[in-house]
């Protein structure tokens, strides 16, 4: 599907996400979650912290081979993979039946569809034929929805679902595609708050994947203890997007503002992108759909295509030599 359509159509990704997961869970006694995933399968981790900024059990997001150190007996893990065929969520779903752990999968097919059935596994089987980081919808939905299936966070489809009716992809497609024009020939470097740090992440490899261009990203107030002093020996050009909701702690608001005016001095184009919503899952995929549209236009502006990762797929097949 082309990317345009994948990004106006992404309010629909939620309910079928739910739906797909409506009978997946596993019971049990808890210690922790460990979710395991790469690149944009990841990712509806990182907004899990964000969504559920009080959740009682300790989450860790694991994106390497193997399982963390923090794995006990007790673990709930989930394995996500949107192609199936990641080696390193493979890896760490084959040490989970070595070891005998309570084990989820997320995935639309591939080889970890395979040995989830092999091991009868809980799955969850979502539609295909997007990237990874264009579904963060149906992942992020079916990920809270066998969590709350399984007794660890609490029940967030209608939720969900209202956040999803009030998305409106239509509506942020020229401020995205504005904003895109000011990004020509820049290096963008993505700031947010604590609480909203994954949202910068996810900017930045909307960047990296869609526009096809280097890009950084990092908070407050961690970034004015470092980050900042490199604009002092400027090499290169930048353009700072610094996401900003109103509700952030007033001394980060004033930060954001300080660190504006700094680098404007140092003839660092600055803009404030606000984080809008009536809620967090508002604001949370309201934010990220307008990182679809900037990074979609910018990579028109560029003349790449927005979807193939041609070199990442390259690297893998390499790593099979």
């Amino acid at each position: 599907m082309e990317m345009r359509k994948v990004i106006l159509e992404f309010p629909k990704q939620f309910k079928e996400g739910i739906e797909r997961a409506r009978e997946i869970k596993i019971e049990g006694e808890f210690s922790n979650i460990i979710i395991c995933g790469m690149g944009g399968s990841a990712l509806p981790a990182n907004l899990l912290v964000t969504y559920l900024a009080d959740l009682k059990l300790p989450l860790y997001i694991h994106r390497s081979y193997n399982l963390p150190l923090q794995t006990n007996k007790k673990s709930l893990i989930i394995c996500i993979s949107y192609s199936g065929n990641t080696e390193e969520t493979i890896s760490a779903f084959e040490e989970t039946r070595k070891r005998n752990l309570k084990t989820i999968v997320i995935t639309t097919g591939g080889k970890l569809k395979e040995l989830a059935e092999t091991y009868n596994t809980p799955s969850v089987l979502l539609p295909g034929g997007i990237q990874p980081r264009s579904a963060i919808g149906y992942l992020f939905s079916a990920l809270v929805k066998v969590l709350s299936n399984s007794g660890v966070v609490k029940e967030a489809s209608r939720e969900i679902l209202e956040a999803a009716e009030n998305l409106n992809s239509a509506e942020l497609e020229d401020k995205g595609k504005n904003l895109a024009k000011k990004l020509v020939g820049k290096i963008p470097l993505i700031y947010a708050s604590n609480p909203f740090k994954a949202l910068a992440r996810i900017w930045k490899i909307k960047f990296n994947e869609n526009s096809k261009i280097m890009a950084f990203w990092n908070y407050f107030p961690e970034l004015n203890h470092n980050e900042l002093v490199g604009i002092t020996n400027l090499q290169g050009k930048f353009h700072t997007l610094i996401l900003r909701d109103k509700e952030d702690h007033p001394r980060i608001l004033k930060r954001m503002t300080l660190t504006a005016n700094l680098m404007r001095e140092k003839e660092i184009e600055v803009d404030f992108v606000e984080i809008e919503g009536r809620t967090i899952l508002e604001k949370i995929f309201n934010n990220l759909i307008l990182s679809d549209w900037t990074s979609y236009y910018l990579a028109k502006e560029y003349k790449v295509d927005p979807e193939k990762v041609k070199l990442i797929e390259e690297f893998k097949r390499k790593m099979k030599e």
